[in-house]
């Protein structure tokens, strides 16, 4: 594998991972108590701190590519796994 199509393969990793981490300990406005502000959505947070999540995900997109590599060298699921290309 190409260290381009790599680094590709891990960006899809890292938003996929971002989108599963983003909802993690997060406590809306109405949650905390906090006074919302006409027109703001009830749900919003009321304190984002982007690092940690950065943080998170990172961590969570190297776990998920490395798992990806190592089955992509080791080749344990192939479509054959599944029975895609064995129609009998």
């Amino acid at each position: 594998m190409q260290w381009t199509s790599a680094l590709a393969i891990f960006v899809l990793f890292w938003v996929l991972a971002a989108f599963i981490v983003l909802p993690i300990g997060i406590r809306s406005l109405h949650e905390v108590g906090g006074d919302v502000v006409p027109g703001q959505e009830h749900g919003a947070p009321a304190h984002f701190d982007p690092k940690p999540i950065l943080i998170r995900t990172t961590l969570l997109g190297v776990v998920m590519f490395a798992l990806y590599y190592a089955n992509y060298v080791e080749g344990w699921l192939t479509m054959n796994s599944f029975g895609f290309l064995n129609p009998t």
